[in-house]
């Protein structure tokens, strides 16, 4: 039904904007470690945050194919 989608096009994109809103933290969290010497541990988030960015990018698609449903 239409307004399932809607729902549900709703409902991924606040945990879209949770998710955006995630890696703004570890962005953050990531240049402090990178300047206190933590080289290592920045990596390993810089990491985390590409693999937000993909799933970030595959929910942005699914919200639109829903959406065209």
């Amino acid at each position: 039904m239409p307004s399932d989608n809607i729902a549900t096009a709703d409902a991924l994109t606040l945990l879209l904007h949770n998710q955006h809103a995630i890696c703004a933290a570890i962005e953050e969290i990531t240049v402090w470690l990178s300047e206190n010497g933590a080289g290592v541990v920045a990596d390993n988030a810089v990491a985390a945050m590409e693999t937000l960015d993909v799933n970030a990018q595959a929910i942005t698609d699914a919200i639109l194919r829903i959406r065209q449903s």
